[in-house]
């Protein structure tokens, strides 16, 4: 498989991405290590198909995973997560790119062989999907009309079908793709909403196919945990309303900032129950309130980034990594 190459963004991930390697064997790896702290540069370093980056600094995925794509010189490129095992050939998803797809993706599956129903596939959120993450709705309702739509639990998971957002951490297209597109964008740092904004992107470019027969194990959320608290919760609501300052109109994306003011709101009043964390949700949610609230005055978190192209961005990448 000379024409693809998988690109695999790393940060602490050291519990998993030896296994992830070992699936990836009958394939030419980039390894796009993002400054961790643990073992994962020294495991990458073992396997004879892996040419590592090593980054001084956590550049984010967007960032990183950039790194490693503009590096390759494959036609193809499968992006990978580090808790994510190959079971099955890839080559459907290179026949569904050939056949005209803009991206391919398969099925992410769980230690016991079953299908990630909410994650695998899902549909490209709305300003209401994102009003009611930010409140919690779909989290305490999860059957909620909204949330079925949005995760896709109305739909058959064994069967190939067009969609619209699969899972980042399993994603098969051309390098041509991503250099007509510019990428990924890198505004959207550390991490989240970073595949979503490919895959909506991507759309205007062709369908998305998702093919079943190709699965994937996925542990799932190994590099987050390593996050603290705070940082979590105030990566993804950035990352949340950057979204949403790109793709909605100013209503709707205010709409939002209100959604994300109350919802940490209703969050902090949790925290009060908890004097572990009080203080610190006191700060966390100040910040984010802070920041809806100003975003709810400028009616957007940010101008919409002109795409750059391929040969501009070329010239810029890998210059503040290691080999």
């Amino acid at each position: 498989m000379n024409d693809i190459q998988a690109i695999i963004v790393t940060w602490n991930s050291g519990e998993t991405i030896a296994r992830c390697l070992d699936s990836c064997r009958d394939l030419t790896v980039t390894v796009v290590d993002n400054a961790s702290s643990d073992d994962t540069v020294e495991i990458a370093r073992r396997y004879p198909n892996v040419y590592l980056i090593s980054n001084r600094e956590n550049r984010g995925f967007a960032a990183a995973a950039n790194q490693g794509i503009a590096r390759s010189g494959a036609d193809y490129i499968l992006l990978l997560n580090p808790d994510v095992e190959l079971s099955d050939s890839i080559e459907p998803l290179r026949q569904a790119c050939a056949a005209g797809a803009s991206i391919a993706a398969g099925r992410l599956v769980d230690a016991a062989g079953r299908t990630q129903k909410g994650f695998t596939v899902r549909r490209l959120p709305s300003a209401v999907t994102l009003a009611f993450e930010a409140l919690g709705i779909n989290r305490v309702f999860p059957w909620n009309a909204v949330n079925r739509r949005y995760r896709c639990l109305d739909v058959d998971l064994n069967s190939p079908a067009d969609v619209e957002q699969p899972a980042g951490a399993f994603l098969f297209f051309s390098r041509k793709l991503w250099a007509d597109l510019g990428g990924f964008d890198e505004l959207f740092f550390p991490v989240w909403f970073e595949d979503v904004d490919f895959c909506k992107r991507a759309l205007a470019r062709g369908r998305i196919r998702y093919v079943p027969s190709v699965a994937a194990r996925h542990v799932g959320g190994r590099s987050i945990a390593h996050l603290d608290w705070s940082s979590r919760e105030q990566y993804w609501y950035v990352s949340l309303l950057k979204y949403a300052s790109k793709h909605f109109t100013r209503f709707a994306f205010r709409g939002v900032c209100g959604a994300v003011v109350l919802g940490s709101a209703l969050r902090w009043v949790t925290a009060v129950f908890d004097e572990r964390k009080l203080s610190e949700a006191i700060k966390t949610y100040a910040s984010i309130v802070d920041l809806a609230i100003r975003c709810t005055a400028r009616g957007r978190v940010l101008d919409p980034p002109r795409v750059e192209s391929y040969q501009e961005r070329s010239v810029r990448t890998i210059t503040s990594s290691t080999e």
